[in-house]
């Protein structure tokens, strides 16, 4: 079960930017992140790919916490991510989190978010 401090630690490595990072550090080994209704990736490793690949196709990203909420190992986060790509153009993700964790470390993330807005 994580503290409110441990999550707090987490937010904190997202909105500075190190996402590949926060997954190097906060998630266990065999976790997992599932877009909507996606199938799951599985593995951190898996995960930080993925996330440095997203990264590498814009120019820069904000991460907001709007809010979140620790009950027991279930965590909810509401995040905003507004992108620039590298065309110029931009974009925003207005997203919720849905977090299993055992111990202080995520085990299961789920995201939902309008799928039919901009990806890189």
């Amino acid at each position: 079960m994580p503290s409110r401090a441990r999550l707090d630690e987490f937010i904190a490595a997202v909105v500075s930017g190190d996402h590949a990072g926060a997954i190097e550090r906060f998630y266990t080994e065999d976790a997992s992140m599932q877009e909507n209704a996606a199938p799951p990736r599985v593995g951190r490793d898996v995960l930080v790919a993925h996330e440095r690949a997203v990264l590498e196709r814009v120019q820069r990203v904000t991460s907001t916490c709007v809010t979140s909420i620790v009950e027991g190992d279930h965590v909810a986060i509401h995040w905003i991510f507004d992108f620039v790509f590298h065309s110029g153009k931009t974009g925003r993700f207005d997203e919720v989190a849905l977090q299993e964790w055992r111990g202080d470390k995520v085990w299961r993330e789920r995201f939902f978010y309008d799928p039919s807005k901009p990806a890189a």
